[in-house]
């Protein structure tokens, strides 16, 4: 692919001349490595937003920042609008959360869980299952919200009003 033949004339003239002399061609050529990685770029820029859970549900919006990555896939825990709880992708009835979520855990690094649930959902609901995941040893509890909800005046400044 990057490597060819120069042909060089043998230079000096008279009777000591070669013919043919060939020398090794030292470029690389880049242009298929680059064709390769802006392919897979753009494969990795269509699949990434395919890669979040695939429970529908309606978040709340909230101020709150972005809590930061971790190495293993994170434990979803879904509370639908129907008040269905599902772990990642999978519905459980009420009594199978714990057990389920304690087998699951065993193979796991990290017992944080993340706890996403429908606007719509009264916090009485919210709260039973947040119980229920701290009883059952889930202490590491982040809730998931949307970003672009009210900061009730968190990030701005206080000024004294004045009278004009």
């Amino acid at each position: 692919m990057g490597g060819g033949v120069v042909k060089s004339s043998g230079g000096g003239g008279g009777r000591g001349r070669r013919r043919g002399r060939s020398a090794a061609m030292s470029e690389i050529n880049v242009t298929p490595f680059v064709d390769v990685m802006l392919v897979l770029l753009i494969i990795f820029m269509v699949a990434a937003p395919m890669l979040t859970v695939g429970v529908p549900v309606e978040l709340p919006n909230t101020a709150a920042a972005a809590l930061p990555t971790e190495q293993e896939e994170p434990l979803t825990i879904t509370i639908t609008a129907e008040g269905v709880i599902a772990i990642q992708t999978t519905e459980v009835a009420d009594n199978e959360l714990i057990p389920r979520l304690t087998a699951i855990a065993a193979e796991r690094t990290s017992k944080k869980v993340f706890l996403r649930a429908d606007g719509s959902v009264p916090y009485e609901r919210v709260a039973q299952v947040m119980g229920a995941l701290n009883a059952g040893g889930f202490n590491e509890i982040g809730l998931v919200t949307d970003a672009e909800g009210p900061s009730f005046g968190a990030g701005e400044a206080s000024q004294p009003e004045t009278d004009g």
